[in-house]
């Protein structure tokens, strides 16, 4: 049973109960003293008000005296998440059912007047994805791959991954630690470090077809994949800096594994980093023809001298 499922189960069990002790939680969920000594502090640090009774018969009840606060939500809060629905709408996000129920819930907690606003606001307010003829507030149809709930649950509580997909009509499976799950020009990917090649990989989530944790006896330390993903960044022979145009074109195409980090709060400039093969005469020209597309309001910090070169005879060509 996986560590969050547990603790809601003893946060049930808890809640029917006026007292119990940890042998109870023990016997009753199959742990040792110290896993149900470490699920109770956790639960009581989400806020459950327990009480511990010492002594030989001592345990835990709830106190009966002491309310949790309740949560309440102004208009403008509620404005704000209901937008951030319409915004992230046909977007693959996990968690589709609990989408609609919080929607739901949400909209119990305002009167008819402020239901009739977001229901106007959803009418005016169109983004990506949106259906105008079409605009129902509740409308959260866009079903991620299924596997996606299950990759989230389990580096919830592990990064080390053993993950199987599918590249063409192969199957492979790959020892990996998770840097980061995200979403990009409409996929899911992962990118992680491949603990048997020890190098930085991307593998999109809609290929997988099974992830479990990996076997722990042979890990890769985190401190030693830091210094190989250090030595990693090093190997970057392209460095750019783009205004808020070339971040425009960025966003409407960049190759997968070029990697963007703003530097301003406004998202108006931004580094961008990644590495060409120069010994590749396909890779520098696809990287030509990139850097092209991103137009002038780009600055090149590093950039490697074959690239350098077949870029200062193109726009030499063009200004011909």
């Amino acid at each position: 049973m996986k560590k969050v499922e547990r603790i809601n189960l003893i946060m049930r069990y808890i809640n029917n109960r006026a007292s119990f002790t940890i042998s109870e939680i023990m016997r009753e969920f199959g742990i040792s003293r110290s896993t149900a000594i470490r699920d109770i502090r956790e639960i009581e640090a989400m806020g459950m008000p327990l009480v511990a009774e010492v002594g030989r018969d001592g345990g835990y009840f709830v106190m009966s005296n002491s309310v949790l606060p309740p949560v309440r939500f102004t208009d403008t809060e509620i404005k704000a998440l209901f937008i951030a629905f319409m915004a992230t709408r046909n977007q693959q996000l996990p968690y589709l059912k609990s989408r609609q129920s919080l929607a739901e819930k949400l909209l119990g907690l305002i009167s008819q007047s402020h239901q009739d606003d977001l229901i106007l606001l959803n009418q005016i307010l169109l983004f990506e994805g949106t259906n105008p003829n079409n605009p129902d507030l509740l409308e959260l149809s866009d079903l991620p791959h299924p596997i996606l709930e299950k990759l989230i649950q389990i580096l919830l509580l592990d990064s080390y991954l053993w993950i199987t997909i599918r590249e063409g009509d192969v199957i492979k499976s790959y020892p990996i630690y998770l840097l980061h799950l995200y979403r990009e020009k409409s996929i899911w990917l992962i990118e992680g470090f491949d603990l048997r090649e020890e190098k930085r990989r991307l593998f999109p989530v809609d290929y997988l077809t099974d992830v479990e944790p990996y076997s722990v006896n042979k890990r890769l330390s985190r401190k030693k994949i830091q210094e190989k993903l250090r030595k990693e960044e090093g190997a970057f022979n392209i460095v750019l800096e783009l205004g808020s145009k070339a971040i425009e074109q960025f966003k409407k195409y960049h190759p997968l594994k070029v990697s963007i980090s703003y530097i301003d709060p406004f998202q108006s400039r931004a580094i961008v980093k990644t590495h060409v093969n120069g010994e590749h005469a396909e890779d520098l020209a696809e990287m030509l023809n990139w850097l092209l597309f991103l137009g002038e309001d780009i600055k090149f910090r590093t950039l490697p001298e074959g690239l350098a070169d077949a870029l200062h005879i193109r726009l030499r060509h063009w200004s011909n």
